[in-house]
């Protein structure tokens, strides 16, 4: 067993303990509800003209159930595969980067932690002189 430090700090902490769990499908909680989120906006707005045009107010809500359960399902498995391998911050960084740089006006609300500049670097050093 680990003794304490001075101040009641531990030497030791598992590196699994500040990972968040995984929930369905490779999800965590917050991917689950951005994937649920937006599977019911696109399950709502592809009801809402089948519901307006047999008149059948109740296929907005099917289409948003049926537009979750898909958006889980195949969203979670994309996502999977998109994360495996990489560090687990990624998919919030690059949800970042993809607004900053798509949608600038909003890149304010993200924060300016995000570089967007793309191109050569250069440290700028100088020749010394030998005396």
């Amino acid at each position: 067993m680990a003794s304490p430090l001075a101040g009641g700090t531990v030497a030791f902490l598992p590196h699994r303990l500040n990972r968040h769990p995984v929930v369905v499908r490779g999800l965590t909680a917050d991917e689950l509800w951005i994937c649920a989120g937006l599977s019911s906006l696109a399950g709502a707005a592809t009801g809402l003209p089948f519901a307006l045009l047999s008149s059948m107010i109740a296929l907005v809500p099917t289409f948003i159930v049926a537009g979750i359960a898909l958006g889980v399902f195949a969203g979670g498995g994309l996502l999977r595969r998109l994360k495996r391998g990489r560090p687990q911050t990624w998919l919030y960084r690059q949800m970042q980067w993809r607004i900053a740089v798509r949608h600038p006006m909003f890149a304010p609300l993200i924060g300016p932690d995000i570089v967007t500049h793309s191109g050569r670097w250069t440290t700028r050093r100088t020749k010394r002189s030998r005396t």
